[in-house]
């Protein structure tokens, strides 16, 4: 084999030896993402920010529905979402899908959680499956306590109250934010009084409250009390013109542990959500390797010691 050959296949065993890293263009210096108001997500995305920053990134969060997030998404207004519950989520799925509007990165949790809960005193009362509300009605006032208007859960509640499903013809689906329902389960339980609501996990509440889900639902939320995964999405297009931050999206998998130790920090501490998110970072550097796994800053520089320097590592 001559010289010319040999120089040839070490080029070729370079090349093919892993991906070559290479900076995003400028115009994907800032990734636009939308948050419905919910704990977890402010939690992933704060996570999210704080590596990008690390990065040479910007990060844009809006406060969105989850239907105007969708719509948002499919308009080209939105870059990354990393809120998508399945399957409660499946029509907007559906939807975005048939207009060919979004790309999947990937499940970025695992063993979620979502559906219907009591306090424990009321499960020990007779309260432990969605057939056994309508004989209590009058303890619950008729009411189910949802988040924000316009969430998929909520929608998931109505349809179930429309179709007199479990005899809950005539109950009222509450809507309102996070907050303002976790606010309610608390004045309840000081009281020791009846309600029955949204719940799930990862979340504080399930450490905070002591609360039973209720079985039964599995037609509106799924299997194994609405068990669920998390998924991340991005708009169409977005991961081939911004390959690199694509690749830290993609990269990113979260665990119980860290969304609830998180979430914790934001709603009992009272950390703003970047804080939050420096603070278990620094206290978790081990994560840092494998979401930062092939991913450059956004002049194509290595990521992991640049975000290490972010954080005083």
């Amino acid at each position: 084999m001559n010289r010319s050959v040999l120089t040839a296949s070490a080029l070729c065993l370079l090349l093919t030896a892993g991906p070559l890293a290479a900076a995003d263009a400028p115009a994907c210096q800032t990734v636009r993402m939308s948050d419905p108001g919910w704990t977890d997500i402010t939690s992933t995305n704060a996570i999210a920010g704080v590596l990008l920053d690390g990065l040479g990134y910007k990060q844009d969060v809006k406060t969105l529905s989850v239907p105007i997030g969708y719509e948002s998404m499919k308009n080209g207004n939105l870059d990354v979402f990393l809120g998508n519950w399945m399957p409660a989520q499946q029509k907007f799925i559906d939807a975005l899908n048939e207009a060919k509007a979004v790309e999947v990165l990937g499940t970025n949790l695992e063993g979620a959680k979502f559906t219907l809960a009591v306090p424990n005193y009321v499960a020990e009362a007779g309260v432990k499956d969605f057939k056994d509300l309508a004989a209590n009605a009058d303890k619950f006032d008729s009411q189910i306590y949802g988040i924000e208007p316009g969430a998929p859960a909520n929608q998931n509640i109505q349809k179930m109250v429309d179709a007199n499903d479990f005899g809950l013809k005539g109950w009222k689906v509450v809507e309102s934010g996070e907050q303002a329902m976790l606010a309610q389960v608390k004045r309840a339980q000081n009281g020791k009084g009846w309600i029955v609501f949204l719940a799930w996990a990862p979340h504080p509440m399930n450490e905070t409250f002591k609360i039973t889900y209720l079985s039964g639902g599995d037609a509106y939320f799924g299997a194994n009390y609405g068990g669920a995964d998390v998924r991340t999405l991005a708009r169409a297009g977005w991961p081939a013109q911004c390959p690199n931050a694509a690749r830290l999206f993609k990269n990113l998998k979260f665990e119980l542990a860290t969304e609830n130790a998180m979430m914790g920090m934001i709603l009992d501490e009272g950390l703003e959500p970047k804080a939050a998110a420096k603070a278990w970072l620094k206290a978790n550097p081990q994560a840092l390797g494998p979401w930062l796994e092939g991913v450059t800053t956004l002049d194509g520089k290595p990521g992991l010691p640049a975000v290490k320097a972010s954080l005083g590592l």
